[in-house]
C-alpha cells in the first residue's frame, strides 16, 4: 500500500486539489483561481512524468488565463463599478471563431505530438487540450455555456487518465462530468437571479 501511495502521490495531492477546485468553481467562488493555480503547477509534473505533453503544455496556459481569471472575477467593472463579473451567456459571435481556433489547435498539436514525441494517445490528448482552451477562457468570462465544454473535456480526459494509469485523476473527471451537469444548473439559477435584481 505505501508503495503505491508513493508512486501516486501527485496523482492523489492534485486530485484532492482538483475536487476543491471544481466545488469551488460550482459555488462561483473566486478562490478557485487560487487552488487552480496550485493543482495546476504540479500537474505540469505529473502530465510530463505520464508522457501526457499536451497536457503538460496546456498546464502553461491555464496558470496564464488562471491569473486573468482571477483578475476578471475580482476587478469592478468600469462602465457599472459592479463589485463582481456576473454570470453571462456564451456570445454567438464567438462560436465560430473559437470552433476554428479549436479545430486549428486539434490539429496542429496532434501533428506536433505525432511529430516530435513518443505521446501514444496524441489525438485524444490534443483534442482534450485544445476545447479546455476555450472552457478555460470561458470560465475566466463566467459564461454559463462553459459548463458544456467542460462536460466534454471530462468524459474525455477520464478514459484517458484510466488508460495512462492516473487512476485518482480518472475517478475525479469523472465526478467532474456529474459536477458540471448540476453546475450548469446552479449558475443558471444564480444568472436568473441577479438578473432579476
Amino acid at each position: 500500500m505505501t508503495e503505491f501511495l508513493t508512486a501516486h502521490w501527485l496523482d492523489i495531492v492534485t486530485t484532492i486539489l482538483g475536487l476543491a477546485y471544481i466545488l469551488l468553481e460550482y459555488k462561483a467562488s473566486v478562490w478557485m483561481w487560487i487552488v487552480g493555480f496550485l493543482m495546476q503547477v504540479l500537474g505540469i509534473v505529473l502530465y510530463y512524468q505520464k508522457g501526457l505533453y499536451a497536457d503538460c503544455g496546456m498546464e502553461f496556459y491555464y496558470l496564464t488565463v488562471t491569473v486573468y481569471g482571477y483578475w476578471r472575477w475580482v476587478r469592478k467593472s468600469p462602465r457599472h463599478q459592479e463589485a463582481e463579473l456576473k454570470i453571462r451567456h456564451f456570445p454567438w459571435r464567438l462560436v465560430l471563431p473559437w470552433t476554428l481556433l479549436i479545430l486549428g489547435v486539434w490539429g496542429i498539436m496532434d501533428w506536433f505530438l505525432v511529430t516530435f514525441t513518443d505521446s501514444t494517445v496524441p489525438m485524444i490528448d490534443s483534442f482534450t487540450t485544445a476545447l479546455s482552451i476555450v472552457g478555460i477562457w470561458a470560465l475566466a468570462h463566467k459564461y454559463l455555456e462553459q459548463w458544456f465544454i467542460w462536460i466534454v473535456v471530462d468524459i474525455f480526459t477520464c478514459g484517458l487518465y484510466f488508460y495512462k494509469d492516473i487512476p485518482f485523476k480518472a475517478s475525479l473527471y469523472a465526478l467532474y462530468v456529474v459536477i458540471a451537469v448540476f453546475g450548469y444548473f446552479k449558475w443558471r439559477k444564480m444568472m436568473g437571479e441577479t438578473q432579476h435584481r
